[in-house]
């Protein structure tokens, strides 16, 4: 798997894996050896964060765990790209310096190549956080950013305030996408962006933290934006049935959906066993060779229609 995007603001991975909940939820060594065959398998992207503000303040250990796996593999600085988070749960009082120093300490990095600017309660002051995160920038402790979730008119401000004041602009947006969730991805108020090669699309929770491929997850998954999750549920039977028309797994199917979309960069998920990311890493080809077909098999299953598409849910 060595297909390179150049969307997200450089050339990475068409395929990423996340922290959240990932890496402390599998044995150490296993860790080590997943994390090693996805870099060999060029899989090289790592979203990465520290949990530890508003609904995800759980404190958990996988970001550490990642540091220390990368390192237990022998893996060097150059051979893998780092998306962090910047939370805006307690922003501004804190600051994003004082959560990159956090964060990296914490991995045991000094920069990465981009970071994620989400999510948040209340509408926050969009230019201070723009102004901000240049300075990170002009800093070097990171090259390009992307948003999480926002409300699409603040999206809209923090792109025009940052053409209008010389400042980098946000060139990615992280959403939840699936072949069940696409109103805020294919909607107008995102898609007007990715249409105008403004932004591009990092997919996220293309699993709904495994619903969709038929399993009962126990442990903490994302939200559900409009109490969509039992719809969901119940059309798994239809994505297996499917990837079996397919000759494919549920997973490589729900991942090419996603890749085959013409605004997405990336596609982000987890794993915990090794076995899975060898099935994952088969939905690159199965994108490339039938990714019209796929999505066209699965266009009925669209179930966040009535989901508000400018991020207001």
């Amino acid at each position: 798997m060595d297909e390179k995007r150049n969307g997200l603001g450089f050339a990475t991975s068409a395929l990423s894996l996340g922290s959240w909940n990932t890496w402390d939820r599998m044995d150490f060594e296993d860790a080590v050896r997943l994390i090693r065959h996805a870099v060999d398998s060029g899989v090289t992207l790592f979203d990465v964060a520290h949990y530890d503000m508003g609904p995800h303040a759980e404190q958990s250990r996988t970001d550490l765990l990642f540091g220390e796996a990368v390192r237990a593999a022998g893996i060097n600085r150059d051979e893998y790209q780092l998306c962090g988070k910047l939370w805006l749960w307690d922003y501004p009082n804190t600051g994003f310096a004082e959560q990159l120093d956090t964060s990296f300490d914490r991995v045991g990095v000094d920069r990465a190549e981009a970071v994620v600017v989400g999510d948040y309660f209340e509408r926050p002051d969009i230019p201070r956080i723009v102004t901000e995160v240049a300075e990170q920038i002009g800093l070097g402790r990171f090259d390009v950013w992307g948003v999480n979730n926002w409300h699409a008119p603040d999206l809209d401000l923090a792109l025009e305030f940052a053409a209008r004041e010389g400042l980098p602009a946000p060139r990615f947006a992280q959403l939840k996408y699936s072949v069940a969730r696409r109103s805020m991805a294919e909607g107008s108020f995102y898609g007007k962006h990715f249409s105008a090669g403004t932004l591009t699309l990092q997919a996220s929770d293309v699993f709904e933290g495994g619903v969709l491929l038929g399993k009962t997850p126990e442990r903490k998954i994302g939200a559900d934006p409009g109490g969509i999750r039992e719809s969901i549920r119940a059309a798994a039977a239809r994505v297996a049935a499917v990837a079996e028309d397919f000759g494919v797994s549920s997973s490589q199917l729900a991942l090419a959906f996603c890749l085959a979309y013409e605004p997405v960069a990336n596609v982000l998920f987890g794993v915990s066993r090794m076995a899975q990311l060898e099935d994952n890493l088969g939905a690159v080809e199965l994108a490339a060779s039938r990714g019209a077909e796929v999505r066209a098999a699965l266009e009925d299953l669209w179930l966040d229609r009535s989901v508000a598409a400018d991020g207001t849910f």
